[in-house]
């Protein structure tokens, strides 16, 4: 009869004292490590909320509270439907005869008359408008002469440029897919146009606001602050990466299958950028060396509460304090002051290397395993704490050029919606359709943050008349 193997239990008993120890010491990291990772959460890292699961915690908020009522505070101009001084269209309720006694009322004369409005949208359907050129034969030479149909008539039957930028508007802004666009031209105009409508009009859409994504690259190019952020986007069902270069004025998207360098290479603007880069601690960043780099300290202060919770470590916290202290110091300056006095940033700097010595002393270098070559593995506080001290400068950005942001928000949200539109589609089918919806977004995008109607703009670019960002 073959013996059966020992079970592991059995295994662990033959072991010796020192085996045990020695078994104990390798798998203590490991377990670390393992309850790290069980213990992050979109409170306390990057992790976005959806992996929280359904059973949440009630979010910790970092944000220090302003000590103010919820909602609109004393002082704000409200916003509320008013009357209208010339309404479309009057009703007259007039009234015939008396309620009581019957006695006719018409030529009676109103002593009061009571208002109210009713703001709506009427029936609407497509307007059909039909062009008829003309062809006459001059009497005096025989001469043919045919009229010019207007540049943007060029089929027999066509859909205009209004419908167009609707079309546009629906699948590129509020995210509908195809299908859907079509499905909603019919419920409004009772009218269903092809799906391939969208397609078209989205590829006539880029090629209009060619002139308009080459100002914005410029721009961002040229500007003194610009946020970067990259996230992944699936293309063919395959992974690529979305990258976006933002100021509270621009927005520039493109799609490329790497995330680093080579990217942010593709995209063309990094590379020739020499203002303040605010970005997280992705390390291809720092490959640029022309710029400033400025590193996201809402990113930090979830890493510190991390730490707070899993190490109980006080320095984490005095940090947060520090950040958050340097963050309402620089929010309280007058608009006029634009930069810290001296003496200020020379305080935080200060307190910045105190919390760090005592970081340091709580979490001491570990000693190099014998017989194995490299760097010893470090805990997450250590690597945290060299980030922190390696790159001062970028975390303290903000305090030493008060253009620049706290945080790395800007960019965060703009690639939000971008995801948004990935959960409703899925997938992007090719890589020219995922590159046409970042220029388009990248459009109205822009046209949002400069407080314009979007479907207008669109169809002034369908119309020849981009919309073209002046310099901020």
């Amino acid at each position: 009869m073959s013996q059966q193997p020992a079970t592991k239990r059995e295994q662990l008993e033959q072991l010796s004292k020192a085996e045990l120890i020695d078994l104990i010491l390798q798998l203590l990291p490991r377990i670390q490590k393992l309850e790290d990772q069980a213990a992050k959460t979109s409170r306390n890292s990057g992790k976005p909320p959806s992996s929280d699961g359904y059973k949440k915690r009630k979010p910790k908020s970092l944000r220090q509270k302003s000590g103010r009522k919820s909602g609109g505070q004393k002082g704000h101009q409200g916003h509320t439907l008013k009357m209208s001084q010339t309404p479309d269209k009057v009703v007259v309720h007039a009234i015939d005869k008396c309620i009581d006694c019957g006695h006719h009322l018409k030529e009676v004369a109103a002593t009061k008359v009571e208002k109210r409005q009713v703001f709506d949208i009427p029936p609407v359907k497509l307007l059909v408008e039909e062009h008829q050129a003309e062809t006459k034969i001059c009497p005096t030479c025989t001469t043919t002469n045919a009229a010019v149909f207007p540049s943007n008539v060029t089929q027999p039957v066509q859909y205009g440029d209004r419908l167009k930028a609707q079309i546009c508007y629906l699948n590129n802004y509020q995210l509908l897919p195809w299908q859907r666009t079509c499905d909603l031209i019919e419920d409004f105009y009772q009218h269903r146009p092809a799906e391939a409508l969208v397609g078209a009009a989205n590829a006539r859409m880029v090629k209009q606001i060619d002139p308009s994504l080459d100002l914005i690259a410029q721009q961002l190019q040229n500007a003194h602050v610009v946020n970067f952020d990259e996230s992944g986007l699936r293309v063919r069902a395959q992974l690529h990466w979305l990258h976006v270069a933002s100021t509270p004025l621009l927005t520039y998207y493109d799609v490329d299958a790497k995330r680093g360098k080579d990217g942010m290479d593709a995209v063309g603007i990094l590379p020739q950028f020499s203002g303040w880069a605010v970005h997280d601690h992705w390390k291809p960043y720092f490959r640029f060396d022309d710029c400033q780099h400025a590193l996201c300290n809402v990113h930090h202060l979830r890493e510190l509460q991390f730490i707070i919770d899993r190490y109980q470590q006080p320095w984490a916290a005095d940090m947060i304090d520090l950040l958050l202290d340097i963050k309402q110091t620089v929010a309280n300056l007058p608009d006029d002051q634009t930069e810290l006095c001296e003496f200020a940033q020379l305080t935080f700097s200060k307190r910045y290397d105190s919390i760090l010595a005592d970081g340091f002393d709580a979490n001491p270098q570990p000693p190099k395993p014998p017989g194995k070559r490299g760097r010893p593995a470090q805990t997450p506080p250590k690597n945290l704490l060299d980030r922190l001290r390696d790159f001062k400068d970028a975390t303290l950005a903000f305090m030493i050029d008060l253009a620049v942001p706290f945080d790395n928000n800007l960019a965060e949200r703009d690639v939000r919606m971008v995801k948004v539109k990935q959960n409703v589609s899925g997938s992007f089918r090719t890589l020219a359709g995922a590159k046409t919806f970042c220029s388009i977004r990248s459009y109205i995008s822009t046209v949002r943050k400069h407080g314009l109607n979007v479907i207008t703009e669109l169809y002034r670019a369908l119309s020849g008349q981009p919309f073209l960002p002046l310099p901020e």
